[in-house]
């Protein structure tokens, strides 16, 4: 399923030595990849600007025992980011995000099932190290 971003094109933040620099293609972009690649570490670093930019939504493991579904139906132009999603979402979670317009979507994790996606929403992080900072980018998923 393949759909413009309507919250945000690109996101960019600094954490130190570490750059977020994501550009968005889709409206829902499944991040996948094998564990220590940076994934919870770019959520992580996302999750600090939740404070400051309210257009996003962070949520991870440690809300599973909140009402997902809810939190997402009463949010509206948001860039709802979600790691550990193979342990957060449930499948009727999953079709609501799937046909969801009024948010985007950053989805962490490697399953995605019921999100009737396509290789356009599949993506896995990509760090370069550039001089003393480690740049994350988001590449399509092989």
């Amino acid at each position: 399923m393949k759909s413009k971003p309507i919250v945000m094109k690109h996101f960019s933040t600094v954490h130190t030595s570490f750059v977020v620099d994501f550009t968005f293609t889709n409206n829902i972009t499944i991040l996948m990849g094998d564990s220590g690649t940076g994934k919870t570490a770019t959520f992580s670093f996302i999750r600090e600007c939740m404070a400051l930019n309210s257009k996003i939504l962070c949520m991870d493991n440690y809300d599973y025992q909140k009402n997902i579904k809810e939190i997402i139906v009463r949010t509206k132009g948001k860039l709802i980011v979600i790691d550990n999603a193979d342990i957060l979402l449930d499948d009727d979670i999953r079709k609501y995000i799937s046909l969801d317009d009024k948010n985007q979507y950053l989805i962490i994790g490697r399953n995605p099932k019921n999100l009737f996606a396509t290789k356009e929403n599949l993506f896995e992080l990509e760090s370069k190290k550039i001089g003393e900072q480690t740049v994350f980018r988001i590449k399509p998923y092989m």
